[in-house]
């Protein structure tokens, strides 16, 4: 372990990363293949005539720059996905409507469910063998071919395997086969019966029904979610109240950067920018069409006005009001619209009354399609003026889908853990009961989450919470997060150059994150240290001394040696207030200052001594 110390700008860091650092990975690079070269560039070599015994290096800055917005501690730091694991095998599903335990369904009880819920419907029983899986699945699509299967529905689209469209590599993708075709009724019960067996066989324990007149309609390709009107049931996961059946839990269901596991409101954001109604309506004391809602700039013509009326007729309010003094039902009809309900209209005319019928989507859906098809961005920054960052009223900011947000384990979803500090968690696993068989699936996984939680500890980051957002955490913070990745990672033979990693850090906290950088050591690696701290140096096996002044008068190493050796190194300006040759001493008289009142009044006061 190595400390760079030394008067600022005297050439530490200079040394440390524009030299050591990079000569270190300019060489890990080049003795990569010419191949992989290509994917990584090429890096200047260092300005020195010869450098020996060098290994590959690792640079930990202080810096925020490059954090991806979907990035938290607990992704950065791998915990996350040590999770996502343990709730996949041994968390306990819950139904995201009334909340009570999943239970797995009989092949008897799945065939009764289509039976009481299908009748007379005609219907395709699907076997999902592909669920947002990127590829080409070439083989997997001839093997269904050899193995007598004649049709499939990919993507949404029912086709006959020998037709199959190629499929895009580097997109995700929905494959259902095509059991049977059955028009539902009590005779087909020995027909159905042998198509649920099949399917569950093909399909892991999940068979889909899908009605014949939206089988063929197209979904997303890739969103994991079949086509609107599916009925999915599965042998294992299922709600005996509701009837509804789940897939299968997979860590790729709590990932919110897949779109598995995502909440497709927000995209897995957790939050979502869309116009806010308080932004919109800057004067509540106007009406509707005066108008109020600012970006509609101007009162409606004569088509919109009579579509507006009518669905304040629907509601049951009086448009004519000012907006402030209109009930939430008639705000809430007027912005987000009326969902499917049916609406008549009255188009006035001079020779009568022409009703028609629809439904009303709302002004903010016509604001959204204005501003996401304005090409000028005069345009966009127009609407955006009205638009803010709000939380996800679906996921209410936990960023996963509804049936990801009803697993648990202890008692917490996954999204509440994760709003836990550090300690917390710690203390929720230490005293989280398992049964002998949880215990047996999560014992490794368990020591992995818990070694990585300690690191967090040790480097005095305990009180994060693994939800926090990466670009959050200042300089200090991602250093040390970085930090404790690299001791869970247990690389060895490798040279750590970290920039003043005690910045920002509680002197409570200064000896966890030293004791963290000597188990780095002790491992087998190198660690060079650009500090100014004392009990860096003091910690150090060798101290490097710059000098003897900043700027142009630096750029040498004055000393080299331990803590003894630079105190007692009479030209080492480090080693004068070691040794106490040289002190800073406190002012016994200190010079008045500026403080600022409440009122905004400024007064000179004399600090007291």
């Amino acid at each position: 372990m190595i400390c760079f110390t030394g008067v600022s700008g005297s050439g530490k860091s200079s040394l440390a990363f524009d030299t050591l650092y990079a000569e270190g990975q300019r060489r890990y690079i080049e003795s990569l293949s010419a191949y992989a070269r290509q994917f990584l560039g090429t890096l200047a070599k260092p300005d020195v005539d010869q450098i020996t015994g060098l290994s590959p290096a690792i640079a930990i800055h202080q810096k925020t720059s490059g954090w991806n917005p979907r990035s938290t501690v607990g992704t950065v730091t791998g915990i996350y996905d040590f999770l996502r694991v343990l709730y996949a095998r041994i968390g306990r599903q819950h139904c995201p409507h009334c909340g009570k335990p999943i239970t797995a369904q009989t092949s008897e009880a799945i065939v009764g469910r289509i039976l009481s819920s299908q009748a007379g419907s005609r219907i395709l029983m699907l076997a999902p063998v592909v669920r947002g899986q990127k590829g080409e699945h070439v083989e997997l699509l001839e093997d269904l071919r050899r193995r007598g299967y004649i049709r499939a529905r990919i993507d949404g689209k029912v086709v006959h395997l020998d037709q199959a469209p190629a499929l895009g590599r580097h997109n995700r993708h929905d494959i259902e086969v095509v059991i049977d075709r059955l028009v539902i009724d009590p005779e087909v019960r020995p027909r159905l019966a042998e198509a649920v067996e099949n399917a569950l066989a093909l399909g892991d324990g999940t068979v889909i029904v899908a009605p014949v007149e939206s089988a063929t309609s197209e979904s997303v390709p890739g969103d994991g979610g079949g086509v609107a009107g599916d009925l999915l049931l599965s042998s294992r996961y299922a709600c005996v109240k509701c009837g509804i059946g789940f897939e299968t839990p997979s860590p790729q269901l709590f990932s919110f950067n897949s779109p598995t596991g995502m909440c497709l409101t927000c995209d897995g954001m957790g939050a979502i920018y869309d116009f806010d109604p308080d932004l919109l309506v800057p004067d509540p004391s106007l009406s509707f069409f005066d108008p109020c809602i600012a970006p509609l700039r101007k009162r409606p013509g004569r088509w919109r006005r009579h579509i507006y009326e009518g669905v304040a007729r629907h509601v049951g309010f009086d448009i004519q009001l000012p907006w402030g003094r209109l009930p939430q039902r008639a705000r809430d009809a007027l912005l987000d619209g009326t969902g499917s309900e049916h609406i008549t209209f009255e188009w006035r005319y001079r020779g009568g009354v022409w009703k028609h019928g629809g439904t009303f989507e709302g002004v903010l859906a016509d604001l959204r399609a204005k501003y996401r098809q304005a090409k000028a961005q005069f345009v966009r920054t127009y609407y955006e003026k009205y638009m803010s960052r709000r939380e996800c009223p679906d996921c209410r900011g936990d960023r996963l889908n509804p049936q990801a947000r009803h697993i648990l384990i202890g008692g917490k979803a996954l999204h509440e853990l994760c709003a836990l500090s550090v300690l917390q968690v710690r203390e929720f696993f230490a005293t989280l009961q398992l049964d002998a068989t949880e215990r047996l699936i999560a014992t490794e996984v368990l020591k992995e989450v818990g070694g990585r939680l300690s690191f967090l500890s040790n480097v005095g980051l305990d009180y994060l919470t693994l939800d926090r957002a990466a670009p959050t955490l200042a300089g200090g913070e991602s250093q040390r997060i970085r930090l404790a990745g690299q001791i869970g990672s247990g690389l060895v033979g490798v040279l750590y150059v970290l920039d003043e990693p005690s910045i920002g850090l509680h002197p409570r906290d200064n000896r966890r994150l030293l004791a963290s950088l000597e188990r780095l050591r002790d491992m087998g690696n190198t660690v060079v240290v650009v500090e100014h701290d004392e009990e860096t140096m003091r910690t150090a096996d060798l101290i490097v001394d710059f000098g003897p002044g900043p700027g142009v008068r630096g750029g040498e190493v004055v000393a080299t040696g331990t803590i003894d050796e630079i105190a007692a190194n009479e030209k080492s300006v480090t080693g004068a207030y070691l040794s106490d040759r040289k002190r800073i001493e406190i002012p016994a008289q200190r010079r008045p200052v500026d403080v600022t009142t409440l009122s905004g009044k400024r007064e000179a006061r004399k600090v007291p001594e």
